[in-house]
């Protein structure tokens, strides 16, 4: 991994003491994939960014600077990009400051290893926590999925391996994967999670809202259960498969390989046969 800090315009060595994303969460971050030197949803996740730091009244870096300042960092190689966004340093206390500077940090990572078989999946214990006011939007705050993944760690050594884990919330609807949105197809008709409550507005769940006129309502532990086919996106690893959750199993859906195939078109990381991971 390799990485840079900002405060404002001016690069940094360090993170600047008392700032507030490491001490309370208070901000945002965007994972991307980046394809030779690209980043081919950038508008996409900038977008989002901005409608996050709207939300929690953050101030943005110039868009054009993180922009160069990404594409450097990825010097032409393929990967994935993280930028977080911070308020700033702000002192002791949780009243944000009127005039921080925002602090925002970027870090290249290697792709992940191409997934040759589709997902395994569980239901997680811990419930996601009904926010309207942060539903959609990346902020900092992720230690609800932090304690799902570690039930994920805990069944593994019990002999319950699984690929991811499915999240619902405290009023008892399915939202999310732990690190990924979530569609299942009913006849004809597709269809994910609403987020207006909880969970994340993800990239590649909008394109693929898009391309299967998916229809966004509740969805109860049973509408996944009963589905004719399933499957999980998001920008990083693109459109995953399962083939399991619990004692449900499903065979490889044509809809989903087509999709796929669609993604691969769009975003030249997802090419089938280059890596689908």
């Amino acid at each position: 991994m390799t990485g840079r800090i900002f405060v404002g315009t001016q690069e940094v060595t360090w993170l600047p003491q008392h700032d507030r994303g490491f001490a309370y969460g208070d901000g945002l971050f965007e994972t991307m994939r980046a394809h030779r030197g690209a980043l081919p949803w950038w508008d996409a996740h900038w977008a989002r960014l901005a409608l996050g730091a709207e939300r929690l009244r953050l101030a943005l870096p110039p868009q054009a600077l993180v922009q160069a300042e990404a594409e450097r960092l990825l010097d032409g190689g393929d990967g994935v990009l993280k930028l977080i966004l911070s308020r700033g340093a702000g002192g002791r206390g949780y009243a944000p400051p009127a005039d921080a500077l925002p602090t925002w940090t970027l870090s290249r990572h290697p792709a992940p290893e191409p997934l040759l078989h589709d997902l395994s999946l569980r239901w997680c214990d811990t419930r996601l926590a009904l926010q309207p006011a942060l539903a959609g939007i990346k902020h900092c705050n992720r230690l609800e999925q932090v304690l799902a993944r570690a039930e994920w760690d805990d069944a593994a050594a019990a002999g319950r391996d699984a690929d991811e884990g499915l999240m619902c919330s405290t009023a008892g609807d399915v939202v999310c994967a732990t690190a990924a949105n979530l569609f299942v197809l009913h006849g004809a008709c597709w269809s994910t999670p609403l987020i207006d409550r909880c969970g994340i507005a993800g990239v590649c769940r909008a394109w693929a809202i898009g391309q299967l006129q998916a229809e966004q309502r509740r969805i109860a532990k049973t509408d996944v259960e009963t589905a004719d086919a399933v499957f999980l996106c998001n920008a990083v690893r693109g459109i995953l498969g399962v083939a399991r959750l619990a004692t449900r199993s499903w065979s490889p859906h044509p809809q989903v390989a087509a999709l796929q195939r669609e993604l691969g078109t769009r975003h030249p990381a997802f090419l089938i046969g280059k890596e689908l991971s």
